[in-house]
């Protein structure tokens, strides 16, 4: 760092993730050491909870002049950035506040912004190039998943960062002095202080290495020993690991009969490990389509209380109150109706008429309510008798006539169709419109002849915009 009386520190970070506690912290720090301090914030909205920009200056008292500070970081400017998430550190390279006089101090975990999440495919930025910008921009880089440490120090990513930008020997001040800060914030002080210890050492070079990965998990049931066992004698050894997460998806989903069904699917088959295994992947999603009956179970279930409750950091004591928001069109509900009874609904015109009205609008349910839990509950259980659902019946003649086509092509054409599964998931609109881009495409083969590029292709435009548009234009081409 270049050699100044000023010290500034940018702190970029999301709401809800104690970017103002740190602020504070290092402001106390520097008063209670002699500095005049000043901290600012400019807070964000719409952007993954909201990001901030928090500004801390920083000047020795006792100078012959009074010192003017800033309200804000200027570009080329900051002597250390401190980010709690990967794109918060590249939106400070890209902003200018990082520049080779800069310490960077950044989390390497991700939360992914909502047009990553919602993308029609894989829209998640590139956060190897955000490393290696900040490794190449920064004068020092001191990277690592800080909210991973935070969990495993049962503390918040905000004292993590505070232990590493101690431990980075930036601030000329002493590791009790940091510590101090932290005690008169006098909030949660012991785990604030193991949160401290872990960024300290890591930033050190200290801290031991993150557990390694829990060996699989045996099957536990008679039915999951004997699906392994066929996986392992009928499947290529490069499917395995799909094939295995494929088999413990879908008795998730629905039983084991239907993961034996899923593996004959995949033995018909019969062609090379690669389309064996890429088949694997996608016939999994698509047999566990979301319909109303899966995203009921989903929101019941004890384990996703557990992890909501461990995101806000509820105590034990603690009630927590959770609302969903949801909205099935009339289209869900039929085809969570048995087979001829959804169709006829479906069929009649003037029974549409009367019954759309009703599902026009979204709900808000609060599934920690016993009225909304239990009918929650009883719509999870209808699982039993999925199999004599319409959409059952849709999703399966849908299943196999694309595995037909799998079969019948040639081994770079069925890789290809095989991955158009890719545009087809979610529910509702998102489903309708996945399924819309798939089936323009697979009649344009049945019509066309077309070659596994030009598959690849049209594949690539479907999921370039949510609109068709891309599509269409590749489509007249």
């Amino acid at each position: 760092m270049r050699r100044r009386e000023r010290i500034t520190i940018a702190v970029l970070g999301l709401g809800g993730q104690g970017g103002g506690v740190l602020a504070d912290w290092i402001v106390q720090l520097g008063m209670k050491n002699g500095y005049v301090a000043q901290g600012t914030s400019v807070p964000g909205v719409a952007q993954r909870t909201g990001a901030t920009v928090y500004y801390i200056e920083m000047f020795p008292a006792g100078s012959a002049a009074q010192p003017v500070l800033a309200l804000m970081p200027v570009p080329g400017d900051v002597d250390i950035v401190v980010a709690s998430e990967l794109m918060e550190a590249g939106r400070a390279i890209l902003r200018g506040f990082v520049s080779q006089d800069t310490l960077l101090i950044g989390s390497t975990h991700r939360v992914y912004a909502i047009d990553e999440k919602s993308a029609m495919g894989d829209g998640r930025a590139s956060g190897e190039r955000i490393i290696a910008a900040a490794h190449e921009r920064a004068r020092r880089f001191i990277g690592f998943d800080m909210d991973d440490a935070a969990d495993r120090a049962g503390s918040v990513i905000s004292s993590i960062m505070f232990g590493a930008l101690a431990g980075s020997g930036a601030l000329p001040f002493s590791r009790a002095a940091f510590e101090d800060a932290i005690r008169a914030g006098g909030k949660a002080i012991d785990a604030n202080l193991r949160g401290f210890s872990a960024g300290f050492d890591t930033a050190q070079g200290k801290a031991e290495a993150a557990p390694a990965s829990p060996p699989p998990v045996a099957p536990t049931t008679e039915a999951g020993r004997a699906l392994l066992a066929r996986i392992e004698a009928k499947l290529p050894p490069e499917a395995h690991e799909f094939s295995v997460e494929g088999v413990k998806r879908l008795m998730d989903y629905q039983d084991a009969a239907y993961a034996g069904l899923y593996l004959d699917r995949l033995e018909s088959l019969d062609r090379d490990p690669e389309l064996v295994t890429e088949a694997a992947r996608h016939l999994a999603l698509w047999m566990s389509y979301e319909d109303t009956i899966r995203v009921a179970g989903l929101k019941v279930r004890a384990s996703r209380f557990a992890r909501v409750r461990g995101e806000v950091k509820a105590k034990d004591d603690q009630i927590v109150q959770l609302t969903e928001y949801m909205h099935p069109r009339l289209e869900e509900i039929c085809e969570t109706m048995p087979a001829a009874l959804g169709r006829r609904i479906l069929a009649s015109r003037s029974l549409s008429r009367r019954l759309k009205p009703l599902f026009t609008k979204g709900r808000h349910v609060e599934t920690t309510s016993l009225r909304w839990f239990l009918m929650l509950s009883l719509l999870a259980g209808w699982r039993r008798w999925r199999r004599g659902t319409l959409r059952y019946r849709l999703e399966q003649a849908r299943i196999e006539d694309w595995l037909a086509l799998v079969r019948a092509a040639d081994p770079a054409t069925a890789l290809e169709l095989v991955k158009c599964q890719r545009l087809i998931k979610g529910y509702g609109d998102t489903f309708e419109r996945g399924l819309g881009n798939y089936a323009r495409i697979v009649d344009r083969y049945r019509t066309g002849s077309l070659a596994a590029a030009d598959i690849a292709r049209l594949r690539d435009a479907a999921l370039a915009d949510e609109d068709g548009k891309a599509l269409a234009l590749a489509l007249a081409s």
